[in-house]
């Protein structure tokens, strides 16, 4: 069909009239709806604009004000003691500032070159620099956050606000910005710089620019070269870190930075560059040495001081960059008499400067760390060593209550009159024979016995019948925590501090529960944050448990065989442990027969737990080690501080809980828990006269225990309970009836006598002060690991 055919036409005009009755598209209208959409967009941005706007203006409104005294003051963190009095203010003590005349052209280069390269440009806020930041951050998330903070801005954080990173909110960002502007109208630039020299943290102690020159390199920062300046001006980013003491390599590195600064700012030439590069980061510095402490109170309280600075540390905030209200659990009287009693003659005798004492107390009802002892004679070092926190020494016998004794009333519900064996015997698994201190063996005995006396034979014999894993189980509970599996040696003797055993020794002084030792009461923030800390107590092991091993531990001071009986205070109900380290085996001839390395007293009351710990940081040097009246210290220093702290305090025994249960034993009133193993045993002494006339008649048999008096050392014995040798004790009564005859109410309030009578002193009939503990593997043998 051709295409001039009609019907071809008609075809062709219909459609094309089809066509033409379709609405045509206007071209406007795609336009307009993006137009739409944009004008939404600007809509939207200028809300939310606005809307930023108002909030940033009403967290300004709420910004702290603006005081001189705040940005000129170095340090503005304090520490509180107890009672709310202030210990000291972090670097008032080692500070010094700079007059804006004085400061160094170079040394202003350096920091505004390292820290704030637009600091003369900006008013406070550096919005090129921010959005730099910014973008850096959202395009290179691998390298870290980069920083937008001006120099301004980080005067007004170090001087208002916590540094804490959680408190790094858009509040605090907002007010921190507002009050930079607000710095910059109102102080020059150099006022500005000035503020931030002599305020910033640089290492040790030490607040402000011009400390840290005389304090690395021993004179004013005006005679440093440009090497040693440019180590200056890069310590405050990283105090810890970018010191030449910490750390000499980032130090270097830190440096080098500075100078590379300051060649791209254009304030050194390259020749100034290249030959201060080329120093060595020990060029003038001088030898490592601390800050001497001027304040007296932080003196006497430097080692518990650093462990606060240290928790603080680890709860977020950053002490010396932060205005911090530190409130401790110190209580300073406390801490002034253990500090006098280690550093003069006149509570303990010290027979040189050289013998060290280390000492924790703790209340074992809530965790608190009351005082601590980091060593004696140690002058005027700020944050020195504290010897109390250190786990490089064995804590002796000791550990015998804590690892063998405790873990089997729990766990195998022994009786303190359980039967053992002191004979010859080899650790399990080993051919080492294990020996006492006297190399003699008493045979059968009571557990009671055995740990009043602190044989060390029946002690690893209990300890495997618990087992390892579950005795290492116990103790970690109760804040002994190891990498490593402990060995039976360990039975003797855990690698452990005066804080780790003062802790543990208050779950026996408060019937079974541990509370993590505390420092910190409370952190106040600058901007009014207060956050409370306090140890949430677990209990973790039962209540007859740990009045069964505090029962026996009394007659370790109390009882003639004892061996802690130096620390008997008269009329105070008490308990406790000591714990002595011989020299290895294979080192021992070195040294005279019957000394020491190590000696240990860990006692308590219901109030107070105390750890003391007595001997040479250098044991296998010279004379160094313990003859047997320098063991005795670790007692008598607990006695003198021990007798100080319970004055005053209510002075009551522990009450017996109803599931343990007494009998009269061979002239002992002995503990055992209901459905015992043991409770069959001797169930009537009066059955067994042949056993108790050759008792009486032994000077090798278990002591009878006693309890304290303070008119009379004799024993009470007039509970009815008591009456009849051969009875069980059924009731339910809690109440413990053999007290004092001076103090038969719990209640009631003693002060303690605080110096020895002669009715404290050992009798000639005793055995010697030494634990058991003294016989121990070779070196190479002993544990090591700890944590």
């Amino acid at each position: 069909m051709s295409k001039q055919d009609p019907k071809y036409s008609r075809v062709n005009r219909r459609e094309q009239e089809q066509k033409n009755k379709r609405p045509k598209k206007h071209p406007r209208k795609k336009h307009h709806v993006l137009s739409t959409v944009l004008w939404s967009l600007l809509l939207l941005c200028i809300v939310v604009v606005a809307a930023g706007a108002t909030l940033f203006f009403s967290y300004a409104r709420s910004a702290p004000s603006l005081n001189e005294d705040s940005l000129k003051n170095p340090g503005a963190t304090k520490v509180y003691d107890a009672s709310n009095k202030k210990i000291l203010t972090l670097g008032s003590q080692n500070a010094e500032t700079l007059k804006q005349s004085e400061i160094p052209q170079q040394l202003k280069d350096a920091v505004v070159s390292i820290e704030d390269r637009r600091f003369y440009e900006h008013d406070g806020v550096d919005i090129k620099r921010t959005v730099g930041a910014a973008f850096s951050n959202f395009t290179n998330s691998s390298s870290g956050l980069q920083g937008g903070s001006t120099l301004d801005q980080q005067l007004i954080k170090l001087s208002f606000f916590s540094t804490k990173k959680s408190d790094q909110t858009l509040k605090r960002k907002s007010q921190e910005a507002w009050m930079a502007r607000k710095l910059d109208k109102t102080y020059s630039k150099d006022q500005i710089l000035t503020f931030y020299i002599n305020k910033v943290f640089m290492g040790y102690s030490s607040y402000g620019m011009q400390a840290a020159s005389k304090f690395y390199y021993g004179k004013s920062i005006k005679n440093l070269d440009l090497a040693q300046i440019a180590v200056i001006a890069g310590i405050p980013n990283a105090p810890s870190q970018y010191n030449p003491y910490s750390n000499p390599k980032l130090a270097l590195a830190r440096r080098n930075e500075v100078l590379d600064a300051m060649l791209k700012n254009k304030k050194i030439s390259q020749a100034q560059h290249d030959e201060a590069k080329n120093k060595d980061i020990s060029d003038g510095l001088l030898p490592y040495h601390q800050n001497k402490q001027k304040n007296e109170k932080a003196k006497i309280a430097d080692p518990y001081l650093k462990q606060v600075l240290s928790e603080v540390k680890k709860k977020g905030y950053d002490p010396y960059g932060a205005n911090l209200k530190i409130y401790t659990n110190i209580d300073m009287d406390v801490q002034k008499r253990l500090y006098n009693i280690a550093n003069s003659n006149d509570y303990v005798y010290f027979p040189d400067k050289k013998l060290q004492v280390a000492s924790t107390i703790v209340n074992p009802n809530n965790g608190k760390v009351v005082a601590m002892l980091g060593g004696r004679k140690n002058g005027d070092v700020t944050y020195g060593l504290n010897r109390a926190v250190q786990t490089d020494r064995t804590n002796g016998s000791t550990a015998k209550p804590l690892m063998d004794y405790a873990p089997a009333i729990e766990y195998l519900d022994w009786a303190t009159y359980h039967s053992l064996k002191d004979e010859k015997y080899t650790y399990p698994g080993t051919n080492t024979q294990l020996n006492d201190f006297d190399n003699q063996y008493k045979g059968t005995m009571t557990l009671r016995d055995a740990l009043v006396q602190s044989r060390n034979v029946p002690a690893i014999k209990t300890l495997d019948a618990v087992g390892i894993d579950k005795a290492q189980n116990f103790i970690g509970k109760l804040g002994f925590k190891y990498k490593k599996q402990l060995e039976y040696q360990n039975g003797i003797g855990l690698p452990s501090s005066t804080l780790q055993n003062a802790a543990a020794y208050s779950a026996f002084a408060n019937g079974g529960t541990y509370y993590k030792p505390s420092y910190i009461n409370r952190i106040e923030t600058a901007d009014g944050q207060v956050n409370d800390y306090s140890s949430k107590g677990k209990h973790v092991m039962q209540s007859s448990t740990a009045y069964m091993i505090t029962d026996i531990l009394k007659g370790v001071i109390t009882s003639p065989m004892g061996s802690g009986t130096r620390a008997q205070i008269p009329g105070l109900y008490q308990a406790g442990k000591t714990g002595t380290n011989a020299y290895p085996d294979d080192i021992s001839d070195k040294f005279p027969e019957d000394v020491s390395m190590d000696s240990w007293f860990n006692g308590y009351t219901k109030n107070y737990s105390v750890s003391v710990w007595i001997g040479y940081d250098h044991p296998y040097q010279g004379n160094n080690y313990l003859d047997k009246a320098s063991e005795r210290l670790a007692q008598l220093t607990y006695k003198e501080i021990m007798s100080y702290i319970s004055q005053g305090k209510t002075n009551s025994d522990w009450s017996r809980p109803s599931n343990v249960l007494t009998k009269q034993l061979n002239g002992v009133r002995e503990l055992y828990l209901a459905g015992s193993p043991d409770q069959s045993m001797m169930k009537d002494e009066s059955k067994n006269s042949s056993r108790s006339s050759e008792k009486s008649s032994s000077k090798e048999s278990s002591s009878e225990e006693s309890e304290i008096s303070s008119s009379s050392s004799s024993e009470s014995s007039s509970s009815s309970e008591d009456s009849n040798s051969s009875s069980e004790e059924t009731s339910s009564s809690s109440e413990d009836s053999s007290e004092p005859s001076s103090s038969s109410q719990e209640s009631s309030s003693t002060e303690p006598s605080s110096t020895p009578s002669s009715s404290e002193q050992p009798s000639s009939s005793q055995p010697s002060e030494n634990d058991g503990n003294n016989s121990q593997p070779s070196s190479s043998e002993q544990q090591q690991d700890s944590e």
